[in-house]
């Protein structure tokens, strides 16, 4: 009987991947720090009208370009590829410390957020194409360390940086970090080189871009800027209609898609993809409306924030390093994303319940619950979503599941603060937030509980055999199309 452990990660693997984390690090890090040294920043260049967009700009970007750098990491290496979206990122963040007035600042976070948009979706590429499917899920846990330290980190190090250094070296403090990361990397990472002469697909990406673009902005605007039927909210939501349908024709006629359709003929690929969306709801909806009970009905400080999720945050941390390592020892899976669901959705109702008489106590073992559910969803859906595809597409399948938690994230959070502030205009205060809160897990849990039934259905394939270093050569002895 042939072992499906016949191919080893590199021995150093760890040491290699400190590097890609680090890069990773930073860009999840970005947002926290800056929604810290916001006040600040108005302060000295002024536009609290365009204060929103300091923040959205970078979201926007980093989502419509997560896709398009996944995929040239598949068609031309994700070395180089990596290595560029880590200049970039870097140029952003010096631009952005340097900035004059609110208008260059929001311009500037956009280049940054385009590299931001390649750090994490080349992160899990690289752990694709260096691990095996068997050990990939342990070093996968690595990547849920660094979003739950980023969570916790990012308003401590923001607040710390902008009182004793001033809000430029929120942006700043990227730069020998960054470095690093880059240094490392380029020293390290030895990767298969890919096809010189392959195609990009300059109209799938730029129809993603405008697509993707308008999504967010619904969800950022909808009810919230803007209501829903002004102006600016159907321009947009329009922009998403006509621009959805007009991306996947472009994906049935370009030579190499940005987003190849086919991947979701696999029935995994469709179901963990349903279960980011779900994931992504109910992590940022969690990270941010929890805080605010918190602070509001039972007292809990402000100043550090970022603590007040660490009964989520740590179960995050700790489960996700078991399920790798069982994983790792069995091959079986498919239990994972079914606890994850099972837990989400369990976690949601409990906070459901929580009223003005629940304890902090209480509260954090709702919240463990779902940061249990997060453990075992987050990175493992990418691991499915990895080892349901082809080498040749694990960048396009990496970057699909981290933009579907993006929005996922992005429409959780519209949606919840719609419901918070239906309830909180309702009622007083305190009853007002605790009906929020309870409006909020409520519809959580229905989501979650979509999420469970959709990981019922995922069939538990092998894992993939053999060195996943030598599968990308695959694609080099295809015939090149002429033009």
């Amino acid at each position: 009987m042939t072992s499906i452990t016949t191919a080893q990660a590199p021995r150093n693997v760890r040491w290699i991947l400190l590097g890609v984390m680090l890069a990773m690090l930073l860009g999840m890090l970005d947002n926290m720090i800056i929604g810290t040294a916001m006040p600040t920043i108005v302060g000295e260049l002024g536009g609290l009208d365009r204060l929103s967009w300091v923040v959205s700009a970078y979201t926007l970007a980093t989502a419509a370009s997560t896709p398009i750098w996944a995929k040239l990491g598949d068609l031309f290496g994700r070395k180089n590829n990596f290595l560029a979206s880590i200049a970039i990122f870097l140029v952003g963040s010096g631009l952005s410390g340097a900035a004059q007035n609110m208008d260059q600042l929001i311009g500037f976070r956009v280049l940054q957020g385009i590299g931001a948009g390649g750090l994490a979706a080349g992160a899990f590429a690289i752990i694709g194409e260096l691990i095996p499917p068997r050990e990939r899920a342990k070093y996968m846990g690595m990547t849920a360390s660094v979003m739950a330290l980023a969570t916790i980190g990012g308003p401590l190090v923001g607040g710390f940086v902008t009182d004793h250094l001033g809000w430029r070296w929120a942006f700043y403090l990227n730069l020998p970090l960054g470095l690093i990361a880059f240094v490392w990397c380029q020293a390290t990472l030895h990767l298969t080189a890919r096809r010189p002469n392959a195609k990009i697909d300059y109209l799938g990406a730029a129809l993603l871009t405008v697509t993707i673009s308008a999504i967010v902005l619904v969800a950022t605007w909808g009810g919230a800027q803007y209501s829903w039927g002004s102006p600016q909210v159907l321009t947009v939501i329009a922009v998403a209609v006509i621009g959805l349908p007009a991306f996947l024709w472009s994906q049935t006629r370009a030579a190499e898609p940005i987003i190849p359709l086919n991947l979701f003929a696999s029935r995994n690929f469709a179901l963990v993809s349903v279960l980011s969306v779900v994931a992504g709801a109910a992590m940022f909806g969690a990270v941010s409306f929890l805080p605010l009970f918190q602070q509001t009905v039972q007292g809990a400080s402000a100043s550090n924030s970022g603590l007040l999720l660490l009964p989520m945050m740590v179960p995050i941390i700790v489960v996700s390093q078991i399920a790798g390592r069982v994983m790792s020892k069995t091959g079986r899976y498919k239990v994972f994303p079914i606890a994850g669901g099972a837990l989400l959705t369990a976690g949601s109702i409990a906070l459901a319940t929580v009223g003005t008489d629940t304890s902090r106590f209480m509260t954090g073992v709702y919240m463990a619950l779902l940061g249990a559910g997060m453990g075992f969803l987050m990175q493992m859906t990418v691991l499915i979503a990895q080892n349901s595809v082809e080498m040749n597409d694990i960048g396009a399948a990496s970057g699909v599941q981290t933009l579907f938690r993006t929005l996922g994230g992005s429409f959780g959070v519209a949606l919840f603060g719609a419901l918070f502030n239906r309830q909180v205009n309702g009622h007083e205060r305190l009853a007002g937030m605790t009906a929020g809160i309870d409006s909020i897990f409520t519809w959580s849990a229905v989501l979650c509980a979509i999420g469970l039934i959709a990981a019922l259905f995922i069939v538990e394939l092998p894992l993939r055999q053999g060195p996943p270093a030598k599968a990308p050569e695959a694609p080099a002895k295809e015939p090149v199309p002429q033009p």
